[in-house]
């Protein structure tokens, strides 16, 4: 039914940045993880958006979560020798995650949450509004 569409387009935006929060609580836990089971350090992963369209009327329908993406920059370089994971010349390499930019990420995905929040507040309020009218 049309009046629940924008509904599901703020749940959808809910989901997708619940999920980007995901991967940034993930990357924050494994900033120092030195070792994986893909050998080397941890790389840092962000989530890949896409708009997510109604076929039928070839419009908008919320967004939805495609991928993830990993980074594939250079990991940090630390020299301690006595660490297990170093290297012969002693430099340990640990995770490409950058915690003030995944702080920064994470306020930005905690307001795109809110905000999908209050549009669908909005909504709600507007359909209850509507079923005023009818009453009275």
């Amino acid at each position: 039914m049309q009046i629940f569409k924008a509904m599901q387009i703020s749940a959808s935006g809910l989901t997708a940045e619940r999920f980007r929060l995901d991967l940034i609580a993930n990357n924050i836990a494994n900033v120092n993880t030195t070792r994986t089971e893909d050998g080397g350090p941890y790389r840092r992963r962000s989530a890949v958006f896409s708009e997510a369209l109604d076929q039928a009327r070839k419009s908008g329908a919320g967004v939805r979560v495609v991928g993830i993406s990993r980074d594939n920059s250079e990991p940090r370089l630390v020299y301690e020798p006595e660490h297990p994971d170093a290297n012969a010349e002693g430099y340990v390499a640990y995770p490409n995650v950058n915690i003030v930019q995944e702080m920064v990420d994470m306020i930005t995905a905690t307001r795109a949450y809110e905000a999908n929040v209050t549009a669908l507040n909005a909504s709600k309020s507007m359909f209850l509004k509507a079923l005023e009218i009818g009453r009275g």
